[in-house]
């Protein structure tokens, strides 16, 4: 009796505890979460800092709890809200000017490069933009470059070496652990499902690789040698000799101005600004001051409205989150914009891989209903290749960075087996029908030619429509759309010649079509989608499901977690994928 009464004193502890906990955080909330906005105070002779500390993604995202509304989220961390930020301090007489400093940039390509054009804007008015690294990646110097001076720690380090990315194929890995996965796709450049059906790099998959990484690093190369006024040649033997690898090699490569310690750097700002160096430099971080910037781009009095709908992530059917393109979620975000007489114009931010064609093609007939009422334009960000392709083609105008990844129009469809796997577990699968086709597929049976053939008419199909979806959205025939087509990637500037994109630019060229189609000078954004919460959700945020990832980051290392991650997001695909070939990280 004793040993039950301590077992249930513990559970009612540990229940007091979880309630105790859970009515500190309903407290702190109320206590803190209470104004939306934080006070920033920016000093006169202040300099921006560009501590890019933390993943940057198109969209900060806006998260509402209903039952405890000082919960709600609604951060402006995100690309434009950094971008605006800049902008804005361009103006501002307390800002005097920028400095980056010792960044480790968690950003992609073409988000680094619409950052790095908003500094080049920024230096337009004579304020400077000086920049520090005790290392520098090569896609932080690809920032850094713009600055004015670029100083480098005395025993720091420096990559320039081009880029690079990296394939992991598993046929063999398969064949050994009798875990299979059954492809069936359409189009010779389909790479996505490649890993699993070779030991090695297709010459179709290698020449599109090499195509699109030499487009992005010639668009890196040609900013490099305008701002650091290094000929593109010259870079390329930098690269390929490793003449900028130690401090002293890139200063005399003319892609480092000054080696100085950090201490020496602040001196040097202190002197940029006028104080002495005895007193205590005036700085305010770009995620404070982005929320200092916010309420006041707000403060514009305009009726008019653009949406900035954002499709940032892998495409699914069903409801969508931060960094999910739910098909629930997107359209009903669609919906709002479309139904607000207030809203003349959408822009559809597009940074996705693509993922169920299902999905897309809900989306797509979203999108194709509202040009009825309103003008929809689509900007695309790093990545709007398959699926992110396949929303975006019915727009009035697609509009691209020279270094988005685009077009991937083909699909596939994996089936996970584990035949051999039982086999070698002595565990033997046996089905009763009552008609030949019952079985549609079973993960314990090898795929038969008859599940095959008309999963493939299936995969047909939706490759039919989607370069249909093309033709008739780019105007294009569909001998011009296959030619391009079958899976086969393109950078912006290669989508631009091919008729797969309109214009070369970014969300704010989006933003001034957008305006121009609806005869609108002055606007508001309004941003979405609005991602909202219930209390499960909100537990689970606090609960075991954060924890657990922290755990396995912890145990295994962050790249062997990004493996599983890898493996495990494609074995859950269901339906048939139209999704980008293969891993977007690029070294």
């Amino acid at each position: 009796m004793s040993f039950i009464k301590r077992v249930l004193s513990t559970v009612v502890g540990i229940l007091v505890f979880l309630v105790l906990c859970f009515l500190g955080i309903i407290i702190i909330g109320a206590l803190f979460g209470g104004s939306s906005e934080e006070v920033v105070q920016v000093k006169p002779n202040s300099v921006l800092e560009l501590k890019l500390d933390f993943p940057i993604n198109d969209y900060a995202g806006k998260t509402i709890y209903k039952e405890y509304p000082f919960l709600n989220e609604d951060d402006k961390n995100g690309l434009f809200n950094l971008v605006d930020a800049i902008h804005y301090a361009k103006t501002d007489d307390k800002i005097k000017g920028i400095s980056i400093d010792n960044n480790f940039i968690n950003a992609g390509i073409t988000q680094t490069k619409t950052l790095r054009d908003a500094l080049v804007d920024f230096k337009d008015l004579g304020k400077f933009v000086v920049a520090y690294g005790d290392i520098y990646t090569q896609k932080d110097y690809y920032l850094n470059s713009v600055a004015d001076t670029v100083f480098i720690n005395p025993v720091g380090m420096m990559e320039f070496k081009g880029l690079y990315t990296e394939r992991l194929y598993f046929k063999d890995f398969q064949e050994k652990t009798g875990i299979k996965m059954e492809v069936v796709r359409h189009g010779k450049y389909k790479s996505a499902v490649e890993p699993f059906l070779e030991n090695k790099m297709s010459d179709n998959n290698r020449e599109q690789i090499s195509v699109y990484l030499n487009g992005l690093w010639s668009e890196m190369k040609k900013d490099i040698s305008e701002a650091r006024n290094i000929p593109v040649d010259q870079l390329d033997v930098i690269a390929d000799s490793l003449l900028g690898r130690t401090p002293q090699l890139a200063t005399n490569a003319k892609l480092i101005d000054k080696i100085a310690y950090h201490d020496e750097y602040i001196n040097g700002l202190k002197n940029a600004v006028g104080i002495a160096q005895d007193k205590k430099l005036k700085t305010v971080t770009i995620a404070d001051y982005a929320r200092h910037v916010a309420p006041k781009l707000k403060a514009k009095t305009s009726e008019n409205r653009i949406a900035v709908i954002y499709a940032e992530g892998d495409i699914v059917y069903g409801e969508g989150e931060q960094g999910v393109v739910g098909h629930i979620t997107i359209n009903e975000s669609i919906k709002k914009a479309r139904d607000d007489k207030r809203v003349k114009a959408i822009v559809l931010r597009v940074n996705s891989p693509g993922g169920s064609a299902l999905a897309s093609e809900l989306i797509w007939r979203e999108i194709e209903l509202t040009k009825k009422v309103k003008p929809v334009i689509v900007s695309m960000g790093d990545l709007a290749a398959s699926g992110g392709y396949y929303i975006s083609a019915n727009a009035d105008k697609i509009i691209a960075e020279p270094t988005t990844i685009t077009g991937s129009i083909g699909v596939f469809g994996v089936l996970p087996n584990f035949k051999n796997l039982a086999d070698d577990m002595g565990i033997n699968a046996e089905q009763v029908i009552t008609n030949t086709n019952a079985v549609t597929y079973s993960v314990f049976e090898p795929l038969n030619d008859n599940q095959h053939k008309y999963i493939k008419e299936g995969i047909i199909d939706v490759y039919s429509l989607f370069t249909k979806r093309v033709a008739d959205g780019r105007n294009l025939t569909a001998e011009q759309v296959e030619a391009i087509a079958q899976g086969r990637v393109w950078t912006g500037n290669d989508a631009l010649e091919r008729g797969l994109v309109d214009e070369l630019g970014g969300l704010d060229l989006a933003l001034k079509y957008a305006a121009e189609a609806a005869e609108i000078e002055d606007y508001k954004i309004r941003e979405f989608p609005v991602f909202e919460k219930n209390l499960d959700e909100m537990l689970e945020t606090f609960g075991l499901a954060k924890a657990k990832e922290q755990i396995l980051v912890e145990e295994l290392g962050e790249e062997n977690y990004k493996l599983i991650k890898e493996v495990k997001r494609l074995s859950q695909k269901k339906g048939v994928q139209l999704l980008f070939p293969f891993s977007t990280e690029i070294k």
